[in-house]
């Protein structure tokens, strides 16, 4: 089951790497680089995104595919970030 926050990151990936495509979202659990939908200036998109709507700061040393390479990682990641809370916005 797909969470508001897993949506929220689908969506944005899907207008912002995708065009729109929604045909073409990833699964949850899909890397995304592997994929081919971001690469390293897409890395840097996607954690603006992050750290501007959930009000987080990723470190450098955050910024690995096991925190960023799929919706389900990234979900986890910014859940981890706000202190395990569950984000549901």
């Amino acid at each position: 089951m797909t969470t508001p926050l897993k949506a929220e990151i689908r969506d944005f990936i899907v207008d912002n790497f995708l065009f729109g495509e929604t045909a073409d979202a990833p699964t949850d659990d899909q890397s995304l680089v592997e994929a081919g939908l971001i690469d390293s200036l897409g890395v840097a998109e996607l954690v603006a995104f992050i750290e501007e709507r959930f009000e987080i700061t990723a470190a450098d040393e955050e910024l690995v595919p096991d925190n960023l390479d799929s919706i389900e990682r990234i979900a986890a990641f910014i859940g981890r970030k706000r202190g395990g809370a569950a984000v549901a916005a």
